[in-house]
């Protein structure tokens, strides 16, 4: 290869990467650093954002908690593309497969203990005001 097919390859490379994924020289000093700070900065405005929202009227109170839930998937958003350069690239496909795999174990898990006792407080049988009264 020529140097100006080298220069044409990365510049390529730098359309195409993602916007945690950072291509790092041999002779640059700290990095990745610039990708680092901004998904620092975005993870700052998002917890910013959710302090804001949780302790102030400027969302309507009913919408809240969906606001939060948006805001904390926005931050895991962030902190996998940019700390832990999960990219949708051909090199990662077995990080992303392994991220779904767990997330899909996690709801399995979260879901069925839920499942499990809402089926148990239906079939539990009704207490008295006396067994009530007994129970610490």
């Amino acid at each position: 290869m020529t140097d100006i097919d080298t220069r044409t390859e990365e510049q390529f490379d730098h359309r195409d990467s993602a916007p945690g994924e950072e291509r790092i020289t041999e002779h640059e000093l700290a990095g990745g650093l610039s990708g680092y700070l901004l998904g620092y900065g975005l993870a700052i405005l998002l917890t910013i954002a959710s302090f804001l929202a949780a302790q102030t009227d400027l969302i309507y109170q009913p919408a809240v908690i969906s606001a939060l839930v948006v805001l904390a998937i926005a931050q895991m958003g962030v902190h996998l593309v940019f700390f832990l350069h999960l990219t949708t690239g051909p090199d990662n496909t077995n990080n992303l497969l392994a991220l779904a795999f767990g997330v899909l174990i996690v709801a399995l898990v979260v879901l069925g203990s839920v499942w499990i006792m809402a089926h148990l407080d239906l079939n539990m049988a009704p207490m008295s005001a006396r067994q009530a009264g007994m129970m610490p």
